[in-house]
């Protein structure tokens, strides 16, 4: 799997701790000694699959480049309760400081690909897991990172690299047919998607050429039809409240794709915690 590249994150963990630190961790200063040095282990306290490592990282390295990071596993690798995930050790302070900020991190993207990872191996292989566009503002690029580590399939980044036509462009460019013939004009090397939430919607979408038909909030029975109806003219992508216990009903179906919201929008965060002790002969008060 292909890491993160660092400019996709410096900037957030230099405001996220900005956003903790402000004009200095208090409670650091007057308890811990500037001196004082710490060893931690990050562990797990539930099973989950790892997401952001090197993003943690990141934020002990930005409060102080003294710490040094030895993660014992990658991302994409599902930790069972009591595995130690990281090594950290440095400054006592600098641990400390960092803490809350790498975790909230680590938890976030760690709990996502935990929950897609549950829908990937729900399917057995025979569907592609997507994930969708609601995610927390500013961490699309980590969310959708977390979702190749859980083994799913990332959908379009923003409105800027597909298209998707959805109720409210139908509506504005006049019909299925208009919006399908505007958009391929004007973007004619683009997989052109429609969002369809009726069977006739999908005959108009299929009949408009559309290369993907999202079956939006359709039930089991119409998307059965709408399956045999598309006859393999286009890709079908299953779409709106899809869960992990409909998961193998939507196998049957014969759909390609199943995109689902609550890989980003809705995962709980994994716990993951730090545990820390001050080195032997380090200064104390």
């Amino acid at each position: 799997m292909t890491p993160l590249d660092p400019a996709a994150y410096a900037d957030l963990v230099r405001r996220a701790l900005a956003e903790d630190i402000g004009a200095g961790d208090l409670t650091t200063r007057l308890l811990v000694p500037a001196d004082a040095r710490a060893t931690a282990q990050l562990i797990a306290k539930s099973d989950c699959v790892l997401a952001g490592l090197a993003v943690a990282e990141a934020v002990f390295a930005e409060v102080d480049r003294a710490v040094v990071f030895t993660a014992r596993y990658g991302d994409g690798h599902h930790c069972r309760p009591g595995d130690v995930i990281a090594h950290v050790s440095g400054p006592a302070a600098a641990l400390l400081t960092a803490e809350r900020t790498a975790l909230n991190f680590l938890q976030h993207l760690s709990g996502i690909a935990t929950l897609t990872r549950r829908f990937v191996d729900a399917t057995g292989g025979r569907l592609t897991i997507l994930d969708t566009r609601k995610t927390i503002p500013t961490l699309r690029v980590l969310a959708k990172y977390a979702v190749r580590c859980g083994g799913g399939t990332n959908h379009r980044m923003g409105l800027f690299d597909a298209v998707l036509i959805k109720d409210n462009h139908i509506r504005l460019a006049g019909g299925i047919a208009a919006a399908v013939s505007r958009a391929r004009l004007g973007a004619p090397s683009v997989a052109i998607e429609v969002e369809a939430q009726s069977l006739g919607e999908v005959d108009a979408a299929v009949n408009a050429g559309a290369d993907v038909i999202m079956l939006d909030n359709l039930g089991d029975a119409d998307m059965r039809e709408a399956v045999a109806r598309v006859g393999g003219r286009a890709k079908i992508e299953i779409s709106g409240g899809v869960t992990i216990e409909r998961i193998p009903a939507l196998v049957e179906i014969g759909a390609d794709v199943v995109s689902v919201g609550a890989l980003t929008h809705s995962a709980p965060a994994a716990d993951i915690s730090l545990e820390m002790e001050i080195d032997a002969g380090s200064a104390a008060r």
